[in-house]
């Protein structure tokens, strides 16, 4: 009996010494975060962003402090911004983003929100097709809108990343503004690496720029409220010159060599059907012969290409994302959903 319970203390003398070492560790690992959270506040160029809010904006110092205490920088951040998908060749990223179960999620997006994309497409003349094939391209009909804290990934790629730094840190700017207008906690609201929110992934200046309550009840919800989700996209289209009824893309063929020294892949149309045409692209179906387009060359499997023009509202949709591959798959996205939507299946 008695050397049960010599062996029974030992063994609780041994969980209490391993539950004591665990907390160690982890009242260790909370200090270097502390420690390094306290870093990244006190550094320079994190202090002259501070002040330079403070300035210009009216923000408490203690305030801003407080929340750029509690930075957590996110290197994988930074990894991010050089392996995103827009690095893929065309048929890549089309077999990513042009399947069949986006087409139908599409179509059934659609079909629930009839309602509202009717009403805002008769308020700003954008295609219904192409709203929902934003969202789909976006964040899968709003199920993936990123799970970084959105000052984190801001943070990060305002004061880490030096290709873009100015880019970044007008957006932290713009975020620190947004969620003091709208009340909202700038260390909750949750997004892609690169900072983009909600639904439509909105980054803040375009949140704050183009966002519409569409019921005019509450505040701007991009995350959750699909009308004011449909509404807002709708606008960001109809603010950047989207034209009611005009194509988007057409497919081209070409003849002969002298294609070869046009120029490719530009986002904004800078040719006239007519120049196309003399230097041996043609329209698959005919064009006004002073309509601007932008020839688009496309890479395929086997070192085959594809041929397109891109005419004005290719362009706004780039506005969104200034990518061909991007604008392309809205593009062709949309054009696939609508004509299941129109066939009735």
């Amino acid at each position: 009996m008695m050397e049960r319970l010599l062996n029974l203390k030992k063994h609780l003398l041994t969980w209490i010494c391993s539950i004591g070492f665990i907390l160690f560790l982890v009242s260790i690992s909370l200090s270097v975060q502390a420690a390094n959270n306290t870093k990244f506040v006190n550094r320079p160029d994190v202090q002259k962003f501070i002040n330079m809010m403070v300035k210009n904006y009216g923000f408490k110092k203690s305030a801003l402090e407080h929340v750029f205490s509690q930075v957590k920088e996110q290197p994988s951040i930074v990894l991010g911004m050089s392996t995103t998908k827009e690095h893929l060749p065309w048929y890549k990223y089309n077999d990513i983003f042009i399947t069949q179960q986006r087409i139908d999620e599409g179509v059934a997006f659609w079909k629930k929100h009839q309602k509202t994309l009717q009403a805002v497409y008769q308020r700003d003349g954008v295609d219904p097709s192409v709203i929902v094939a934003i969202l789909g391209v976006e964040t899968y009909y709003g199920k993936n809108q990123g799970s970084y804290r959105v000052i984190d990934s801001l943070s990060t790629l305002a004061f880490d990343y030096p290709a873009r730094a100015k880019f970044f840190q007008q957006e932290l700017k713009e975020y620190l503004l947004l969620t003091r207008e709208n009340h909202i906690n700038p260390l909750k609201l949750k997004g892609s690496y690169a900072g983009a929110m909600g639904q439509p992934q909105f980054m803040p200046s375009s949140y704050r720029q183009y966002a519409v309550n569409f019921n005019k009840q509450g505040q701007k919800d991009l995350a959750h409220d699909p009308d004011d989700v449909i509404a807002s996209v709708s606008n960001y289209f109809k603010q950047n010159g989207w034209t009611q009824g005009e194509l988007i893309a057409i497919q081209a063929n070409v003849k002969g060599e002298a294609y070869k020294v046009l120029p490719t892949n530009q986002l904004k149309p800078n040719t006239t059907i007519k120049k196309l045409l003399s230097y041996g692209v043609s329209p698959i179906s005919p064009l006004p012969a002073t309509e601007m387009a932008s020839f688009i060359v496309l890479e395929m499997p086997d070192n085959s290409q594809q041929y397109w023009l891109g005419l004005h509202n290719f362009y706004v949709i780039s506005r969104y994302n200034p990518r061909i591959n991007y604008a392309m798959a809205v593009f062709q996205l949309s054009s696939a959903i609508s004509r299941q939507y129109t066939s009735g299946k």
